[in-house]
């Protein structure tokens, strides 16, 4: 299967990898070209770097969904999401009356872990990603993750929500009318005076409110929450690894192909960018050779940048060695450097030129 094959069937594609090397970029460009195919087709990115909207040749992009006019038959829509925005949409939809969502949204606990507790981004990432992909309104979500081991967090973090609903003390802070100091035993209830010390009472009577109007919204998270590990491992998700040439993002594709493989969860392409052009299948000695026959001379100089050029492109290429077997059969495309930074829709079509 091609990347423009993906493009056009995949109802959901995640672009994976470190830091740099073009997840943004090609996550748009997925979408572009899924939307050329005439599918309607949104990207997400949960990658706190503005990137995308730089790519896209836009201001203003935020945490619904914004048309972006383009010359394809389909639509294209792009989101950057708002961590915050998304778990107050989500008490609201999950609370059982607007007076609970009240309380919850009004309880200074949630207002401080609502946009900067650990793994909030990457669970409200997934909620995203339930929410796109359940809207009529899109045939394809195109995602762009964190850096590497983060998009892992995002992977994993509606399993470790559905563990900590599961958890012994998070049942004993939603349990009802009894009030924590009562549901507890002598060594929790001093636990729980010397985090109160910690932290203040202020904080912690805030924690238990806030656990306490969380009571009866269990269920719709965990549901969710085990949709969207459907979701990763259907068919119809494509994970796409996204590196560039160096050895240090070489290596840390391997690692996400090998965390990809322990979920059982397949490479459908590997993207590499900014490749060094080979202009010559001739080897570097040859060159070097030649230019030193014609030491002191413009060709000369020219034999020798090329060089250098052929043994940084020969290089390149023994780091991928091991990474294109690794995730075979999926297909390898690389993408070289370009003349310019991109930064809007016709760098974004010089990118589709290589990848499709």
């Amino acid at each position: 299967m091609t990347l423009a094959d993906l493009a056009g069937t995949s109802e959901i594609i995640i672009c994976c990898g470190s830091g740099g090397v073009g997840k943004t970029t090609t996550a748009a460009v997925l979408a572009m070209q899924a939307a050329r195919t005439g599918r309607r087709a949104v990207v997400v990115t949960i990658d706190p770097a503005r990137r995308l909207a730089d790519a896209l040749g836009l201001d203003g992009i935020g945490n619904t969904p914004k048309a972006i006019a383009g010359d394809w038959p389909g639509e294209l829509s792009a989101v950057m999401l708002d961590t915050k925005s998304t778990f107050d949409a989500i008490v609201t939809t999950y609370a059982g009356s607007p007076e609970q969502a009240e309380r919850i949204l009004a309880n200074r606990f949630y207002r401080n872990i609502s946009g900067a507790l650990s793994g909030t981004q990457e669970y409200m990432a997934m909620e995203k990603l339930y929410e796109l992909q359940a809207d009529d309104a899109f045939d394809v979500v195109v995602v762009d993750t964190p850096p590497t081991r983060h998009a892992l967090d995002f992977i994993d973090a509606s399993r470790r929500l559905t563990n900590f609903l599961d958890h012994r003390l998070y049942r004993v802070l939603t349990a009802p009318t009894r009030g924590v100091m009562k549901a507890v035993n002598k060594a929790a209830q001093a636990f729980i005076r010397a985090v109160s010390k910690v932290v203040g009472s202020d904080v912690f009577d805030d924690a238990v409110a806030f656990f306490g109007a969380f009571e009866g919204m269990e269920q719709g998270f965990r549901q969710r929450a085990e949709r969207v590990l459907e979701l990763l491992s259907d068919p119809r998700t494509a994970f796409v690894l996204v590196a560039s040439p160096r050895r240090d993002t070489v290596q840390e594709a391997h690692f996400f192909a090998a965390k990809l493989g322990e979920n059982d969860i397949p490479v459908r392409a590997l993207i590499v960018n900014r490749m060094h052009p080979r202009f010559t299948d001739r080897l570097p000695e040859a060159h070097r050779e030649r230019a030193a026959t014609l030491a002191g001379t413009e060709l000369g100089a020219l034999y020798a940048n090329l060089a250098d050029f052929a043994l940084v492109a020969a290089r390149e290429e023994q780091h991928l060695e091991g990474l294109a077997d690794q995730v075979a059969p999926a297909p390898v495309v690389r993408v070289p450097f370009l003349p310019t930074d991109v930064h809007d829709l016709d760098g974004l079509d010089a990118i589709a030129a290589h990848l499709f």
